[in-house]
């Protein structure tokens, strides 16, 4: 009989701190909440946007300068309101290297192997760490368990995941694709293969996670990820916010050229100043892209959205192909759960692929999850509210169930 346990999920950014206290294993939110412009002073104040069970969502302002700060002050308001201590903490961290490929506790080991890859995700994996260690400080009797975007993609072939690149520079440097937004793909396709009425282990599907910032698709076959958009790093594949997605490696060395080889200028460019913002010149939202180009393709917004559009359509047409006979087409995330504009443009003329959406029914995607195919459409296309704090929830719990197995409670 499982132990109903409550699970800190702790979601760490450069400048902010998600969080949500989630009953396992009824899943049952407690209290939730970002922290959001911890750090350097900016325009607006630091702020914590909270919810708790039974009460309304507040907002609390508060100083702070770091993430420890951030994480004081939350703990604060889940004391007040749900007067707990969480009895297991989940972390979720962007980027595992070629160490994690599945949750783990959090020991001496697992934060010396953190700190070996901390370069292969700059703007993320530190402040994650440090939190982990902050964690560690306040509350040392609380296990911990770190849960990675780039696991679910450990699974991708070494054909599919190799650089042609010599393999001395491949070893030595750990340039290979890993693949991001791991903790949502699976999720959504688990959620689709419960609603497909079939086991995971038995599901082949392309799944779309479309953000309002990061986006990539996932080509999955038997439930397992075999490869994914983005690659050695999250800038690799489609054209997102600020991203510039692919990019000729010849561009790069022009690049490099004209900023007399300031990589860390490169890196601000193709990572801030690129993709839908620098395409439009106005926004790094595709929604405002949308709407400005209206129905009108010539001008600047009507360019940026063709080349979004088209960047979609041909991964989406290549990962099908690598499926061979996918059940589902999954959409998820910001855009791709509320912008149906983006969902009808992808699917259309998709008919040789099985893919048939039905407009009424992607127009009235409002209640999630949905299907907005047509009945005769022998590909599924779903879309799916991702929650990866539920996720990792899952999986820390999971461990936890594992790990005190046959131990008398």
């Amino acid at each position: 009989m499982n132990d109903t346990r409550s699970v800190l999920v702790l979601n760490c950014g450069s400048s902010s701190l998600k969080y949500r206290l989630i009953s396992m294993p009824d899943e049952t939110e407690l209290a939730g909440g970002e922290a959001q412009r911890v750090g350097p002073k900016t325009d607006a104040p630091p702020r914590i946007i909270h919810r708790a069970s039974g009460l309304e969502e507040g907002t609390t302002f508060v100083a702070m300068p770091d993430h420890e700060t951030a994480f004081v002050e939350v703990m604060k308001l889940i004391k007040s309101d749900c007067g707990v201590v969480p009895d297991l903490i989940g972390h979720r961290i962007v980027h595992g290297g070629t160490h994690f490929s599945g949750p783990a506790w959090v020991d001496e080991r697992a934060i010396e192997l953190l700190h070996q890859v901390q370069k292969l995700a700059p703007i993320h994996n530190p402040p994650a760490t440090a939190l982990v260690e902050i964690c560690r400080r306040f509350y040392p009797q609380v296990p911990q368990v770190l849960v990675f975007d780039t696991a679910f993609h450990s699974t991708i072939p070494e054909y599919a995941r190799g650089y042609a690149l010599p393999r001395y520079l491949r070893e030595d440097l750990g340039i290979r694709k890993y693949g991001f937004h791991g903790t949502s793909h699976e999720f959504v396709a688990t959620e689709a293969a419960r609603l497909l009425g079939r086991p995971l282990a038995r599901l082949n599907a392309v799944s779309c996670h479309l953000g309002s910032g990061g986006a990539s698709l996932c080509a999955i076959v038997d439930g397992r990820s075999v490869d994914n958009t983005m690659g050695f790093s999250p800038l690799q594949g489609l054209i997102m916010s600020t991203r510039s997605g692919d990019l000729d490696p010849a561009a790069t060395t022009r690049l490099l050229a004209a900023e007399w080889g300031d990589i860390g200028a490169v890196e601000r460019l193709l990572n801030k100043r690129s993709g839908v913002l620098g395409l439009s010149g106005s926004s790094g939202d595709i929604r405002d892209v949308l709407a400005s180009a209206g129905a009108d393709r010539k001008g600047r917004a009507g360019s940026t959205v063709e080349s979004y559009l088209w960047r979609l359509r041909k991964y989406l047409g290549s990962y099908l192909a690598v499926v061979g006979r996918p059940h589902a087409l999954i959409f998820t995330d910001t855009i791709g759960e509320t912008v149906p504009e983006v969902r009808w443009a992808v699917c259309t003329g998709m008919e040789a692929f099985g893919i048939e959406i039905d407009d009424e029914r992607n127009r009235g995607a409002t209640s999630l999850p949905a299907d907005v195919s047509t009945e005769s459409s022998t590909v599924r296309i779903l879309v799916i509210q991702t929650n990866e704090e539920l996720a990792i929830a899952r999986k820390s719990y999971a461990l936890y169930c594992e790990s005190t197995e046959g131990v008398e409670r």
